[in-house]
């Protein structure tokens, strides 16, 4: 893969970071929402793997390096403030680490 836009185009938050909504490409189901750094950014284009920037463990991480519930990229878009990333991924298991399908399970209103 290769980006058409180089990650200085984009427009990061104060701590360097890109917010990234994670959707199956299967499903059209929105499954995350994570960050990613230059680096991450990086390693996911060049592995086509997602890699994230954990903010709270301050490192990358592979989503299912330990877990096995990978995704694999599909597309990546930027919207137009070139200020979030809409990742599209095959999805192996499910999305969340409490074992849900998608991170998106708590109703706060009905």
């Amino acid at each position: 893969m290769e980006s058409s836009l180089s990650f200085s185009d984009f427009k990061l938050n104060s701590d360097g970071l890109i917010p990234v909504i994670v959707q199956s490409a299967d499903t059209n189901e929105v499954l995350m929402l994570a960050y990613m750094n230059k680096e991450s950014y990086d390693k996911t284009i060049e592995t086509g793997l997602m890699t994230y920037f954990s903010r709270s463990r301050q490192s990358l991480w592979v989503k299912g390096e330990t877990s096995g519930h990978f995704q694999k990229v599909v597309s990546l878009t930027i919207d137009c403030d070139k200020d979030t990333i809409l990742a599209k991924v095959h999805q192996t298991g499910p999305a969340c680490h409490t074992g849900n399908p998608t991170c998106f399970f708590t109703d706060l209103i009905k």
